[in-house]
């Protein structure tokens, strides 16, 4: 069984994908403290809650894939795309430094990011990105995957693969075939059948009147003014509402929780509401037996599903790597 380790790993999406498509995870990484009390909550194997900068690669267990979501705030446009500059930025060369400081470096990389990252900067991050890796001994392929398209959940979500071989003559054993030409063959990941309605991802029974809006709140006659539909998802956005005609939700956010600012809304029979972090979880792909601890907090929870992965997406990608290296 192929084994993987993951650094960035928020709430464990990347992990659950793979491990739904037979990858065996003996390692992850994830600084934040609220994001490991949900990863726990739901997988078992080891975590190391710490900041990367402070782990050494040489003591773990060497792994076959080696996947991160490195942080995307320093390239989104909501990060005002500072790149490099960012602390945030840098961190995609603590992936780098694992890569060689690991007991073997891996034979597969899977790296994540905003749709913008390849042309951030005039495509000199891309170059950097790219000429690093190649560098390492990867040969790197650029790929951007849709929630909607590729894993058929109605939710508007473009993100970045990066998705590197090791160089072939490098490999403990002969291959039957080229990993990466074999990969390249499957590309562009076919888009999903039977897509979902979003009616299909709202959940059914009584919700908690908390995610309602009252009509003392001081933007109701706005929100009631705008949202008619209960066939799609709004999108409040500080000073406006906007609908998403597609009847898709649109890219969920970290900062979704934290106000009026690309919050989403729904109306069902009993008013306007917000998504709850349940729905936002299963925009994500996540199954309904992932929970959140009772001990994180609900801005906390709609924050990780907002910087989360689609697992269903990771999951398609996983059983073409799988592919390409049996």
């Amino acid at each position: 069984m192929h084994t993987v380790g993951g650094l960035f790993s928020g709430i464990g999406g990347i992990e659950l994908g793979f491990e739904q498509a037979g990858f065996k995870i003996l390692w992850s990484n994830e600084i934040d403290e609220n994001c490991a009390k949900t990863y726990r909550h739901n997988h078992k194997h080891e975590l190391i809650n710490e900041d990367i900068r402070k782990i050494d690669f040489g003591k773990l267990k060497p792994v076959d894939i080696l996947t991160g979501g490195f942080p995307c705030q320093a390239f989104s446009v909501a990060g005002y795309r500072k790149g490099f500059k960012d602390d945030r930025g840098n961190m995609f060369f603590e992936i780098c430094r694992a890569i060689e400081e690991l007991p073997k470096k891996p034979k597969v990389l899977m790296l994540e990011n905003v749709k913008n990252i390849k042309g951030h900067d005039h495509g000199k991050t891309a170059k950097v990105i790219t000429n690093s890796l190649r560098e390492l001994g990867y040969s790197v392929f650029w790929n951007v995957f849709n929630t909607s398209v590729h894993a058929g959940i109605p939710q508007n979500r473009e993100r970045t693969f990066i998705i590197c071989f090791k160089d072939e003559a490098d490999w403990e054993f002969n291959l039957k075939k080229s990993c990466s030409k074999s990969f390249s063959e499957q590309m562009p990941l076919p888009k999903a059948k039977n897509k979902k309605n979003i009616k299909e991802i709202l959940e059914t029974g009584e919700i908690d009147e908390k995610f309602y809006y009252k009509q003392d709140f001081y933007a109701y006659k706005d929100l009631k003014k705008t949202i008619k539909s209960k066939d799609t998802v709004y999108q409040w956005r500080r000073v406006y509402v906007r609908e998403n005609k597609s009847g898709e939700c649109p890219t969920l956010t970290a900062n979704m929780g934290t106000g009026g600012h690309n919050v989403p809304l729904v109306l069902d029979n009993l008013g306007i509401r917000k998504l709850t972090p349940r729905e936002c979880l299963s925009l994500q792909g996540y199954p309904k037996s992932f929970k959140f601890p009772d001990t994180v907090a609900q801005s906390q929870r709609y924050k990780q599903a907002g910087n989360s992965v689609t697992v269903k997406l990771i999951y398609k990608i996983a059983e073409v790597i799988k592919k390409s290296i049996d």
